[in-house]
């Protein structure tokens, strides 16, 4: 399966331009796409509500999740993290500066997704120890390839290319996923998986790294943020799972269905012996 986890969407963006988008992805070849909602304001606001519109199922449309991105500059300002993921399926941050990226990468645990703008000086060099702290705990560093193709200017494009190749050797091409970070409304900054994992060879990334950022990584990072929110209940499943005696002794599965028959066998065995006895 092929996903693209950000598809940028504003309070602007209408429904129609978001169906546009989204049969524009399936078209392409995307199975798993998630409508991401930015969030700016800080500290994180009470109650927390999701604002992106439920997509209802579509054999024309790929799978829908919605997703949240807090972009924050000073760590204490996230401490309701747990809370906005609770209301999404999927939960990003955007570090502005160097305390907050490696906080991000070594400490938060809510977030799945680590994403940047590589098309701006980010003021900071990446390092291994951080980078590789973040892809050793199960956390994405996000690459939006229309930071890239789309850049105001060649300075930007410049910078998009010195950050990606840094991220690169910090990462060793491990632990990342590639998004087209397009806007809802904008269909036209899509690329199709080939042309992406083209991209990304000529930036430096190999072919089976590349189709990686396409597929494995965020398909990871989908399965974990869904065990995150189901896990009481999967508990919960493997316990009913292991089925329960009733009052004959009979289990609702396999084991109790043994237990009992064995049971029966017994007191059957034992009513023999009485017959034997009186005879």
């Amino acid at each position: 399966m092929i996903y693209d986890l950000n598809i940028n969407w504003a309070p602007s963006t209408t429904a129609s331009a978001l169906e546009v988008t989204l049969r524009q992805a399936a078209v392409l070849g995307y199975d798993v796409v998630a409508i991401n909602h930015t969030i700016n304001k800080l500290p994180i606001p009470s109650p927390i509500t999701n604002p992106l519109p439920l997509v209802p199922e579509s054999k024309t449309l790929p799978t829908v999740l919605r997703r949240a991105t807090v972009q924050y500059a000073d760590p204490r300002d996230n401490h309701r993290l747990d809370a906005v993921a609770a209301a999404f399926d999927i939960l990003a941050v955007r570090p502005m500066n160097e305390v907050a990226f490696n906080h991000a990468c070594v400490n938060l645990a809510e977030p799945s997704i680590l994403t940047l703008d590589l098309a701006a000086n980010l003021g900071f060099y990446f390092r291994p120890k951080s980078v590789m702290a973040a892809v050793r705990r199960g956390v994405r560093i996000e690459i939006c390839y229309t930071q890239g193709i789309g850049a105001r200017d060649s300075r930007a494009r410049a910078l998009f290319v010195a950050n990606l190749v840094g991220l690169f050797r910090a990462s060793k091409g491990r632990g990342l996923i590639v998004s087209s970070g397009a806007a809802a409304g904008s269909p036209r900054l899509l690329r199709a998986p080939a042309d992406v994992v083209n991209l990304l060879a000529v930036w430096g990334m190999g072919t089976e790294r590349g189709l990686d950022t396409l597929s494995g990584n965020p398909r990871g990072v989908v399965v974990n943020e869904g065990i995150k929110r189901s896990a009481f209940r999967g508990v919960i499943d493997v316990v009913h799972g292991a089925g329960a005696l009733d009052c004959h002794g009979k289990g609702s599965d396999a084991a109790g269905t043994v237990a009992g028959e064995k049971k029966e066998n017994q007191g059957g065995n034992k009513e023999k012996g009485l017959k034997k006895e009186k005879w």
